[in-house]
């Protein structure tokens, strides 16, 4: 499911058409657009989310599958629905009350346990460190702060910083590997949970622009598994201006998920000097079950 809120309606699922303009086509290769990693990658961001002495939860199931071949009594343990359950519970994944039926417990638990944004640097507080500026076109993209009237109309109170595109096309992107990250090959292509994608973008009151956005499941050779790619948005002159969030869900996708690619951006319809074309900020990429 998609959906867009205080906003037009975006428009269909189907495989990315070339509306991007001359030398603005999508690209998942190594070194397409400028990078600013500055060799910071993402185990760099694990070694800060799980710090030593910490059982990362990627290494939980071979470490279970392991245990499972000791003896019947390991087996039956490690089987047992009722061990991930209370786990789950003592976790605060799920609450006392919870009714909602569960169809293997222990994947509930690993997807659980690794539920966080995949996306580094979201809301621009390091720069541009972890994206790929595809396009940076008129005087390329800037970081913003919020004004203080602009943080109580945003909903999280903890983004104070936007990425705001100009004149010509701005486009950037980020590679999510999903192994790196911990999802397992097998998870991937027997369980394929659900993976949920969210972006907020705001047009200025004084301007008009265009917002796009496209998404794609990706294998390990890049070929497209799976596209989300609405109707860009246009936004007239004079606009509410107000903070609008896209959202979309993959769903029963094919197997053979190895990354995932994210892309955003877009321009001012009246080629404004600066930066009159829509901010960007809060994008996300989850993977399975969110909290209660």
């Amino acid at each position: 499911m998609d959906a867009l809120r205080s906003g037009p309606d975006f428009g269909g699922n189907g495989a990315p058409q070339s509306r991007w303009g001359a030398g603005a086509e999508p690209s998942h290769g190594v070194g397409a657009g400028r990078s600013y990693r500055h060799g910071r990658g993402q185990h760099q961001r694990a070694a800060r989310e799980h710090p030593a002495g910490a059982v990362h939860p990627c290494a939980c199931p071979p470490v279970a599958a392991a245990l499972r071949l000791v003896c019947s009594l390991w087996r039956d343990l490690i089987d047992l629905v009722t061990l991930w359950k209370r786990k789950c519970l003592r976790e605060g994944f799920i609450t006392e009350d919870w009714d909602q039926p569960v169809a293997d417990w222990k994947i509930f638990y690993f997807l659980r346990s690794l539920h966080r944004n995949l996306l580094h640097n979201p809301c621009a507080e390091e720069g541009f460190e972890f994206w790929s500026l595809d396009v940076n076109g008129g005087d390329e993209w800037k970081v913003e702060d919020l004004s203080k009237d602009q943080r109580k109309e945003f909903p999280n109170d903890q983004v104070k910083k936007y990425f705001v595109t100009s004149y010509y096309t701005c486009l950037k992107s980020q590679v999510v590997d999903l192994k790196a990250e911990g999802y397992w090959e097998e998870l991937m292509d027997t369980t394929r949970p659900d993976i949920q994608v969210k972006d907020w973008f705001a047009a200025r009151p004084d301007c008009g622009s265009k917002y796009q956005l496209c998404v794609q499941l990706l294998s390990s050779a890049h070929a497209p598994l799976g596209t989300f790619q609405p109707d860009p948005v246009m936004i007239q002159q004079k606009s509410d201006a107000r903070w609008r969030e896209v959202s979309h869900t993959f769903s029963n996708y094919p197997p053979g998920v190895r990354y995932i690619w994210f892309q955003h951006g877009g321009v001012d319809t009246h080629y404004w000097a600066g930066w009159y074309g829509p901010r960007v900020t809060n994008s996300s990429i989850t993977i399975g079950p969110p909290l209660p």
